[in-house]
């Protein structure tokens, strides 16, 4: 297996000898796959939507899909107001004006209901009037009062359009289910398509997430026009939260960036103190998270939540290949006659199977995502794993041939070599005390494991998009404030299928939806409640009651089964569409509509449990379909957690396969998955010792952690490997490998940690969390290499005859 090994390295030199003596070709070749992939960078777009965390064909997917070609979108933009008498004349004057501001700027807009054109059923002799509940403005206080009255009457605008206490007031805005994509050329080409072609149905494109934020943004920017002291608005929902993660998303991107870029710079010059050694890797990273993206563009893959860290991450990641061999380059330079030709094939022969092995390890471990059932996080593995690589690329081919072309100047080591002589003692303190010691070492990584794994069962999943924000965060406030006043800002939508035609003319399935809305309405699981339920029901006890006088003993489903269909086209003659939100043309499918609160996705667990077994109980005849942004959510974070068991165990035997084929002995091998597993157990003991949440971000920790801790411990067990072979003694080869390797191990951890640490800043908790719990695991992945590694070979590796120097 050494010869093998030797064989490979030598290969390795004599590439990068070939890419120095020819270095323009090179870079010319190069810049023709480049530049293809960076020209696809304009067709990079942006999607921070809830159904972007499934994949295109996922079943839960395909229901909402279902759901919304029949009952259009279901997520709604709620703009609450708060004020001491919502019913006062100047205040509803002001609300009509917002109102009608709304629906006359608003794009994208299917539906709008406020007190001013809420739904208002009555009857006059043996006509049904279907109106407006402010169609006849008021002039007395008589006619104020009467539609006050009506109003907090009225069963439907409880929670909907009035809450409990009656000082909120809210304008419901229903967006679109379709884009406006295409239909301009749709509507140029009409006269000139073929009758026949009518036929075929041509798919059309969901409401986009940058339509989304054009609806946001108008109704922001509306709002804010009429925001005063008596006259309070929050603006909440699903489209909205969704609209300020991306806002965040964007602004977090740029700053990590920049900070990521500028550590990287720091860390490097103060290693080097050379300005070609600061040039050179951020050139490298630079071109590769570029060409990443650009591949993302390619095919057609969006920029979701958790690939926003995914610029930060290559930053940090992609510039440790260059580091080792630029470390080596270095100090071969200096003891070589500064011979550039000869130190470049020296730092490559002697680093490039390590490196080369050190990303597929980092590859290896990222694309344990790829298989994960939430689409941005398969994403992310991916895409990772292909920037990990095309940084070894670029590694490898551009280093020799920038390095043949940029002239080197010689440089005083004197300072340096105070500094230099001080990290020596360091490193060599740390390696007498870790091969003195090593039973003592080894005794108290198994109490922290022990500990570790206690703190592990203590974890909680958790997926809070609002509580991700900050607690004085405008959309945080509004959200809970909507939540607790109009008791529910999303739905939880349920579809019920006759599967026959006028199947809903069944006054005894009628009576059942009828008490299931009564039901549901009372169920409250932990922080789960049910704010409003509505169906078709609603609709047909409003109608009965107004041809009955509008007494409200008559508000009920009709006793005489006769009575129904009559009622229904009575309803549909009288200029109303209500009844196709709720049903289809053949009156065969109902909708159910749930409101609850925008809470932990977790936290639904035992509410949709509950409803799920009431309508399956209660509706065992029928086919039912549970779907909504509430089922998605809670299917996400159902798939993050099958995700995270998947990808951990996959990244543990891609990586322990690995190790064992680079060391070249199984037990070996696998004794050095310990000091890799030591950091990602710490982690997670942490986590569940301090409560931090586990979660769509903090779930990626342990997975690129493993991915990025491997690094060290191969460059390790690389050179370990090496001296071992030629003293026969471990204790010297731990010496000889942190004084050689060591160096570099702590720039790079240095390097990484900070790329991490630098998500810190960030104004979202979970951004917030994942940071520091990534670098915290990087440092300790270095210390576990430090201390527990050389403890490990020392103990399984005995003094053996020195090899022969060829």
């Amino acid at each position: 297996m050494s010869r093998i090994r030797d064989r490979i390295e030598r290969k390795f030199a004599a590439a990068a000898g070939l890419l120095y003596r020819h270095n323009i070709l090179t870079l010319l070749l190069l810049a023709v796959f480049v530049g293809g992939l960076l020209s696809q960078l304009p067709k990079l777009t942006l999607d921070t939507s809830t159904e972007g965390f499934l994949h295109e064909q996922d079943p839960a997917l395909l229901a909402y899909n279902d759901f919304r070609d029949q009952f259009g979108n279901t997520e709604m933009v709620i703009v609450a107001v708060k004020s001491k008498d919502i019913f006062a004349p100047e205040f509803l004057q002001k609300l009509k004006k917002m109102h009608v501001e709304l629906r006359d700027t608003v794009p994208y807009l299917d539906d709008i209901n406020s007190l001013i054109n809420a739904r208002n059923t009555r009857g006059e002799g043996d006509q049904l009037i279907v109106e407006d509940l402010l169609e006849h403005w008021p002039e007395t206080p008589e006619e104020l009062a009467a539609v006050k009255e009506r109003a907090v009457t009225n069963p439907l605008y409880k929670n909907l359009l009035i809450s409990e206490e009656g000082d909120f007031t809210a304008i419901v805005l229903q967006m679109q289910a379709y884009s406006s994509q295409g239909e301009e050329v749709d509507d140029v080409l009409a006269g000139f398509t073929e009758e026949s072609d009518s036929t075929e149905q041509k798919e059309r494109v969901y409401l986009t997430d940058a339509e989304n934020g054009e609806v946001v943004q108008a109704v922001t920017r509306i709002v804010d026009a009429y925001r005063a002291a008596d006259f309070e608005i929050y603006v909440a929902g699903g489209p909205v939260v969704t609209d300020f993660l991306k806002k965040a998303m964007m602004k977090n991107m740029r700053k990590f960036m920049i900070l990521a870029i500028l550590t990287i710079g720091i860390c490097l010059f103060l290693m080097f103190r050379r300005a070609s050694a600061v040039f050179l890797p951020l050139f490298v990273v630079i071109l590769s998270l570029l060409s990443t993206l650009g591949l993302m563009a390619a095919c057609g893959t969006p920029i979701k939540l958790p690939t926003q860290i995914l610029p930060s991450f290559l930053l940090a990641v992609g510039v440790g290949d260059s580091v080792h061999i630029l470390a080596i380059f270095f100090h071969r330079l200096r003891r070589n006659s500064w011979d550039k030709a000869e130190a470049v094939q020296y730092a490559v022969g002697h680093s490039g199977l390590a490196v080369f092995m050190t990303s597929l390890t980092t590859a290896g471990g990222l694309l344990s995502f790829s298989t994960a059932d939430v689409a941005p996080i398969a994403d992310l593995g991916i895409y990772a794993a292909a920037g990990v690589m095309l940084a070894l690329l670029y590694t490898l081919i551009l280093l020799p041939s920038l390095l043949a072309l940029i002239p080197l100047k010689k440089k005083k080591e004197t300072h340096k070599m105070k500094g230099t002589s001080r990290l020596d003692g360091i490193l060599s303190s740390i390696g007498h005390f870790a091969t003195g010691n090593p039973k003592a070492i080894l005794a108290i990584t198994a109490l922290i494991f022990i500990v570790s794994i206690i703190g592990i069962t203590r974890i909680k999943f958790s997926h809070d998009i609002v509580r991700w924000y900050k607690k004085d965060s405008s959309i945080r406030i509004a959200s809970e404030t909507i939540d607790e006043e109009m008791r529910g800002s999303i739905a939880l939508e349920i579809v019920l299928d006759t599967g026959k035609v006028n199947g809903l003319y069944d006054r005894d399935l009628l009576q059942r939806i009828d008490s299931s809305v009564k039901y549901v309405e009372q169920v409250q699981e932990g922080e789960i409640f049910a704010g409003k339920a509505w169906s078709i029901t609603t609709i047909l006890k409003e109608i009965h009651q107004a041809l009955n006088e509008n007494r409200a003993e008559f508000y009920k489903i009709p006793d005489n089964p006769q009575l129904i269909p009559q009622e229904f086209l009575l309803f549909e003659n009288s200029g109303s569409d209500d009844l196709e939100d709720v049903t289809d043309s053949q009156f065969s499918k109902v909708r159910f509509t749930i409101k609850v609160p925008f809470q932990d996705a977790v936290a639904y667990t035992d509410f949709i449990q509950t409803i799920n077994e009431h309508f399956s109980q209660t509706f065992p005849e029928l086919k039912i379909t549970t779907t909504g942004m509430t089922s998605i959510l809670f299917q996400t974070m159902a798939r993050v957690i099958r995700s995270m068991a998947k990808s951990y165990t996959i990244a543990l035997i891609v990586i322990t396969a690995l190790m064992i084929l680079l060391i070249g002995k199984l037990r070996t091998g696998i004794l050095s998955m310990v000091p890799n597993l030591f950091p990602i157990m710490l982690t997670l003991g942490v986590m569940g010792w301090f409560q931090v949440p586990l979660d769509l971000f903090t779930m990626l920790v342990g997975s690129i952690s493993i991915g990025l801790a491997v690094d060290d411990t191969i460059h390790f067990m690389h050179n370990f490997r090496r001296y071992y072979e030629h003293t026969g003694d471990a204790k010297l080869a731990v010496m000889e490998t942190l004084h050689s390797t060591g160096r570099a191990m702590l720039i790079t951890t240095c390097v990484l940690s900070l790329g991490f640490f630098i998500f810190m800043f960030a104004n979202m908790n979970n951004l917030f969390n994942f940071g520091w719990l990534t670098g915290f695991t990087i440092i300790m992945a270095l210390l576990a290499d430090y201390f527990i590694a050389p403890a490990l070979m020392v103990l399984v590796n005995r003094p053996k005859p020195a090899a022969v120097n060829e």
